[in-house]
């Protein structure tokens, strides 16, 4: 790897998936409790995009991983590889550690 590069590799990227949204009245968020269940408008087994701070980097499906939920690549998106480092230096926070998914 160019050494030029190297001191990059280090920087932190959130990662976040979305698995799904809805839209509901507010007497009905107000009436959500525990053990409510709240239908998101995507359907199971739909694939769900990875992003790197805010950028689409992939497409995957959702697995269970030892009790977590996680995401098998199925797709990387073909954007060229000067955009996709842009993409991942872009607005990374300063003090993100860990993966959101």
């Amino acid at each position: 790897m160019n050494t030029n590069l190297d001191i990059l590799m280090d920087l932190p990227v959130t990662l976040t998936v979305e698995l799904g949204s809805c839209h509901l009245p507010m007497r009905d968020v107000l009436a959500l409790g525990a053990g409510s269940i709240v239908q998101l408008d995507t359907l199971a087994g739909t694939p769900v995009e990875l992003r790197a701070n805010r950028k689409i980097v992939a497409r995957g499906e959702v697995v269970l991983v030892e009790n977590h939920l996680g995401i098998r690549i199925t797709e990387i998106t073909n954007a060229p590889a000067s955009a996709q480092t842009s993409a991942a230096l872009e607005t990374a926070p300063a003090n993100a550690s860990a993966l959101a998914v």
